[in-house]
């Protein structure tokens, strides 16, 4: 074959830009659902999970790192790199009153063209790949495959059922699967981990291997309700026999081994509406240990899958350049149906009945049943930390970080503060891009992941969060915090997290002009990124309920207008009877 000249110097310009393109290095981005600080095994946790901890054992695990406490607005910020509220996810949908949805900050959606991870890569020649959750705004209306994602399989629900389109709360009737935007059903034999996995593994099977890839693997586990296969629930038999009280403790004292938080470390105490393991009968205790055996058994299992997928990856030569992290997108989940007390728990269970939901003790964690774990062991989950999701706690907003890849040393524990806003920066930093923007709030973590630098912010530094009135700001090792009712008292207070990240002692009153400098900050805040302060009665898990009852009110009022109209018509004739019989 003969060459011109024209052509042996197009190809020789081209070797230089082909080397660098298949030197840039892969993105995974890995998302647990309501894991806790805790959860992983490499973090103490009581779940196997082999394949992240050999991620952090060849990485980085952070000790300070900061999700919001819901999960919309969480995956947003880690879309974006930018406040929830300055795209439009000040909350989920389930927690939004009707007044709150006219504010820009709490619209729930996306306009055409906002730039996200996904599309920023995209634009520099990377395939960018989704599966799994979603759960951004409302219902259908940000979809993946807008935001820069070439390829998209994903539930866009808060959650659902892991085996098939069930939803887990009655404000649906079906969980919504889509498929490259357009909308789409589950095979047969279904398993969230496991079916994520697969299509991911497809999506970079079709891909161009000459080119990177940022894959999006979002995973429905741990989220309620907490499903696995019995196999998995079994191995954790006996382990959480102990209770509550006890394992919170246990967790208390690895965090400290391990170096996660300091010796002075104290746990808060249980919220008040805990039960004492000890006054549980027997059958209760084991039903609870149980449900807790199910939770490390869906962890241990999200792991398995995203071991295949590490090792397909592996086999086909793309694992050395593949940057991995790994993460939650907020603190555990204590919330739980079918328990509540009166009428809303006979309402629950009513419910369950007629979407096809159990909680049979035998075959809790399999297909449909409902099964969660509790405020209680969400506090293990959390520990060291107090309180867990939905609240401003440490419980509710630091969650697991290991980031391992390509030209990274392995550096142990990190205790800098972090950040969700921060990993867009980070990967765009690591892919060779720019990760300084106007619309970029985050930080590149990349000085602290290469032992240049021990933080990223500065003791002066302030970084604020707010979902539902659960507010919080950051200053060195210093946070203010206000948690509404009822897991708070709805008044601002502040921690020294150098001593307590327990949030044990409130030092407010002891430091009067920081308190107030810190309040000023978080004022400004949240002037800057558009928080509409919430009603001193709010309360997001009342809210949940009356959007339940507005929803079940708008699908069902022929019915309970008929009803109604019976109920009457039987009083009207009951007391004209009763007035004969009384008639002398």
């Amino acid at each position: 074959m003969k060459f011109t000249l024209a052509a042996t110097f197009a190809i020789a310009a081209a070797i230089p830009a082909m080397a660098q393109e298949a030197a840039r290095p892969n993105i995974l981005l890995v998302l647990l659902d309501d894991a806790g600080f805790m959860d992983f095994g490499a973090y103490g946790g009581d779940a196997a999970t082999p394949n992240i901890d050999a991620l952090a054992d060849r990485g980085a695990m952070f000790s300070r790192f900061y999700m919001s406490p819901q999960c919309g607005p969480s995956r947003a910020m880690l879309m974006t790199g930018r406040d929830n509220h300055e795209v439009g996810l000040g909350s989920i949908p389930e927690t939004l009153s009707p007044d709150m949805r006219q504010y820009p900050g709490y619209s729930m959606r996306w306009e055409d063209g906002l730039p996200t991870i996904a599309s920023r890569l995209n634009e520099e020649g990377y395939q960018t790949f989704i599966s799994g959750k979603w759960g951004i705004g409302d219902i259908g209306q940000n979809l993946p495959h807008r935001f820069g994602f070439d390829r998209s399989f994903v539930i866009d629900a808060t959650g659902g059922s892991n085996y098939d389109h069930t939803p887990y709360v009655p404000l649906y009737n079906t969980t919504n699967w889509y498929e490259d935007g357009k909308p789409t059903t589950l095979p047969e034999g279904f398993y969230s981990s496991e079916g994520i996995v697969d299509r991911m593994i497809n999506y970079l099977d079709e891909a161009d291997p000459q080119k990177p890839f940022f894959s999006f693997l979002s995973f429905q586990a741990i989220h309620i309700p907490i499903q696995v296969a019995p196999e998995y629930r079994d191995r954790y038999a006996g382990r959480f026999d102990e209770g509550w009280e006890a394992m919170r403790k246990q967790r208390l004292e690895r965090a400290v081994d391990l170096g996660l938080v300091p010796e002075s470390t104290e746990l808060a105490p249980l919220p008040a509406s805990s039960r004492d393991w000890k006054n549980l009968s027997p059958a209760d205790q084991s039903y609870w240990a149980r449900s807790m055996q199910v939770n490390a058994g869906m962890l241990e299992a999200a792991d398995h899958h995203l071991g295949r997928l590490l090792a397909h990856l592996e086999a086909q030569g793309q694992l050395d350049n593949t940057l991995v992290i790994v993460t939650s997108d907020n603190g555990p989940e204590s919330s739980g149906i079918g328990n509540a007390p009166g009428a809303e728990g006979v309402f629950q269970r009513w419910w369950m009945r007629q979407t096809g939901w159990n909680q049979d003790f035998e075959t809790l964690g399999e297909r449909n049943t409902m099964t969660f774990i509790g405020e209680e062991w969400a506090s293990v989950s959390a520990a060291p930390f107090a309180l867990f999701k939905f609240t401003a706690t440490e419980g509710g907003l630091r969650v697991p970080l290991v980031i391992a890849g390509p030209d990274l040393p392995q550096t142990g524990i990190l205790d800098g503060r972090a950040h969700v806003t921060d990993l867009v920066p980070t990967m765009l930093d690591i892919a060779g891009l720019d990760p300084v923007a106007p619309d970029i709030r985050g930080r590149s973590l990349l000085p602290m992941l290469s032992g240049a630098r021990a933080a990223v912010y500065g003791d002066d530094e302030a970084v604020g969060f707010e979902v539902s009135g659960n507010a919080a700001l950051y200053r060195g090792n210093w946070k203010i915090s206000r948690i509404p009712t009822p897991l708070g008292d709805g008044k601002w207070h502040m921690y020294d997290l150098a001593t307590d990240p327990g949030e044990t002692t409130d030092l407010a009153s002891a430091r009067p002009e920081l308190f107030q400098d810190m309040q000023n900050e978080y004022l400004s805040y949240a002037d800057e990124v558009g928080v509409v302060p919430v009603p001193a009665d709010y309360n997001p898990f009342k809210q949940i309920k009356k959007n339940v009852v507005s929803k079940m009110a708008r699908e069902h009022w022929p019915g309970l207008l008929v009803a109604g109209l019976v109920l009457l018509t039987i009083l009207f004739f009951s007391f004209r009877w009763v007035g004969r019989r009384l008639r002398p």
